[in-house]
């Protein structure tokens, strides 16, 4: 039960990351910045190192946890740029008939489900912190309180990320509230079905290995590129920086 009581920790955590990224106004580049750091220091300090020790055998010489990693970048990459063909081959459609607003109404909708299959993504990985907290309590009192100590901790970047994300891809408010209450409410559902079994360790990590990649890919061919379009300033860069160096010391910490 103590591990439920922690979720419920972060829970709340999860929560006001949302509603910090909620109140941002005309600061949207430095918030984007920022969280495309967070992710970056989820994917290096926490995510690979963890999917890595937990799913260590080789296939043809290469870690199983880093080609998973690999799939996930490619998933939404594939994801991503079908999309995009889309787009292109709805405008040519547009410019032939007077369809035009159908179509990018079409695509709007396209790209909001691309938002709202990153923030599902996210609502899972946060599944899966309910039962790195519930397996690390059965473990011992010690290795739980780190855990717990990681999770919740970064649940905040989990949160901010989760509404940042569905809210890029034009989804409107009550759908990325929405989406940010499920990721909160999901590390409390996974501690609490750790009292009944766990998860293998090896497919957890392969699981990590793909939300990896899925997240890098985010990061860097998404998040980035938006923040710096209409700034592209030194103060977003270092927005970067301060949340690579944020999710070090949340890993430092729980160490």
């Amino acid at each position: 039960m103590t591990a439920v009581l922690v979720a419920a920790g972060a829970f709340l955590m999860t929560l006001i990351g949302g509603l910090v990224a909620q109140r941002t106004g005309d600061r949207r580049h430095l918030v984007l910045g920022f969280a495309a750091g967070l992710m970056l220091g989820v994917v290096a300090f926490d995510l690979l190192p963890e999917a890595v020790s937990q799913a260590p055998q080789d296939l043809f010489g290469v870690p199983q946890a880093l080609l998973m990693f690999a799939a996930g970048f490619l998933a939404i990459h594939v994801v991503e740029r079908s999309v995009a063909i889309h787009r292109a081959h709805e405008g040519e459609y547009a410019s032939h008939t007077h369809a035009h607003g159908h179509a990018h109404a079409h695509h709007g909708a396209r790209a909001e489900g691309v938002g709202l299959t990153a923030a599902a993504a996210m609502v899972g990985h946060s599944v899966m912190d309910g039962f790195a907290i519930g397996a690390a309590f059965q473990a011992g009192g010690t290795v739980g309180t780190v855990v717990a100590l990681a999770v919740v901790a970064h649940d905040f970047a989990d949160g901010f990320n989760t509404y940042t994300v569905t809210r890029l891809y034009g989804n409107n408010r009550r759908r990325a509230l929405t989406l940010l209450t499920a990721d909160a409410l999901a590390p409390v559902l996974g501690a609490s079905v750790t009292l009944l079994f766990t998860i293998p360790e090896h497919l957890l990590g392969l699981y990590l290995g793909f939300f990896a990649g899925f997240l890098l890919y985010l990061a860097t061919a998404d998040i980035l590129p938006e923040a710096h379009s209409p700034h592209p300033s030194r103060s977003t860069l270092l927005c970067t920086l301060a949340g690579v160096g944020f999710m070090w010391l949340v890993v430092s910490l729980a160490s």
